[in-house]
């Protein structure tokens, strides 16, 4: 880890969190490289409670950074160019496994390496994208856990509906370089058309993309907002959750973060046991376990939550066969 490194942690208060651990089993001498490839920034909230749920699992199997583990870490800020570059750095560094966030940091992984394991915390769909022969036995250098792709966007779509039923344009915000959602908009289109709605798309690669994206939202009278599931639109949920209200359209999130910033509804998996069955993955290829024979694991649970005081703002009144699925309703 570099001195700039060092002292963003020390800002942020991880310092301890990298710092040798007393107490746990020791694992053998030999010490352990893990590469973490970050599209995101290590400021965000989300991703800092990811990797601190990571590291703590990491701690709870044995390992200890400064002795027994060393870890390189690269994040591209929000910069998808730079995935490419950041992960050819860890190949550099002759890592022993890559863990990986979202379709774009696998896909820059995969390129860089077809030798090196790489535990993906999360893709949309690691078949359809080549990742993998299968769920059951991946077959190649890449594992970890789906966020069900398309199926998961059905099931947003079908909530967004639900909430906003006289919507008859549905905004989707994307990433454009997230290559996933190419694979899932003619799925999500051909649905809203059979029920007689619309999506409009909007690429945000930068913040500045935002307000822009919204504003031509608001011209085509889209009532109703579908944000993608990505690292950065994640990063800035609060921002979108704001224009979102702004604008008074409902807008659903894909993280539950995004709707204690303001959104409207969220839908999603738990992100914390992802990152903490990673460190699993990570320490049974360490011991000697091929990628290719470790399923990839999709997520058995999603938590449904509704935010009222922005349902009140907008002037929407959730159904009740929404809120009685809802894990958890924000008064």
């Amino acid at each position: 880890m570099n001195a700039l490194r060092r002292k963003l942690l020390i800002a942020l208060g991880w310092a301890g969190l990298f710092a040798p651990q007393q107490g746990f089993t020791q694992q053998p001498e030999k010490v352990a490289r893990i590469g973490i490839l970050s599209a995101v920034s290590l400021t965000d909230p989300l991703a800092r409670a990811q990797y601190s749920a990571l590291i703590d699992r990491l701690r709870e199997l044995g390992y200890v950074e400064g002795k027994t583990l060393a870890i390189e870490w690269r994040f591209a800020e929000g910069k998808f160019d730079r995935l490419g570059l950041l992960a050819g750095e860890l190949v550099k560094a002759k890592v022993d496994v890559i863990i990986t966030t979202g379709t774009p940091g696998t896909t820059a992984a995969r390129r860089a390496t077809a030798t090196i394991p790489i535990v993906a915390t999360s893709f949309g769909d690691p078949v359809e994208s080549g990742f993998a022969d299968s769920l059951a036995r991946p077959g190649r250098n890449v594992t970890g856990f789906s966020t069900m792709g398309g199926a998961v966007y059905m099931k947003r779509l079908e909530l967004l509906v639900e909430v906003a039923p006289g919507a008859k344009r549905i905004g989707l915000i994307v990433n454009p370089d997230n290559a996933f959602f190419l694979q899932v908009l003619p799925r999500l289109e051909a649905a809203a058309q059979k029920d007689g709605r619309d999506i409009v798309l909007v690429n945000v690669r930068k913040a500045g993309d935002l307000a822009d994206g919204f504003g031509n939202l608001a011209t085509r009278r889209v009532a109703a907002v579908l944000v993608g599931d990505d690292g950065f639109l994640n990063a800035h949920g609060a921002a979108v959750a704001a224009l979102a209200l702004r604008y008074k359209m409902a807008a659903l999130f894909p993280t539950l973060r995004g709707v204690e910033d303001g959104g409207l509804i969220g839908y999603a998996n738990d992100t914390r046991y992802r990152f903490q069955s990673t460190a699993v993955y990570v320490d049974r290829i360490l011991k000697g376990a091929k990628p290719g024979d470790l399923p990839i694991e999709q997520p058995m649970r999603f938590d449904l939550v509704v935010n009222q005081k922005t349902a009140k703002a907008l002037g929407i009144t959730i159904p009740q066969s929404v809120l009685l699925r809802a894990s958890r309703v924000i008064q």
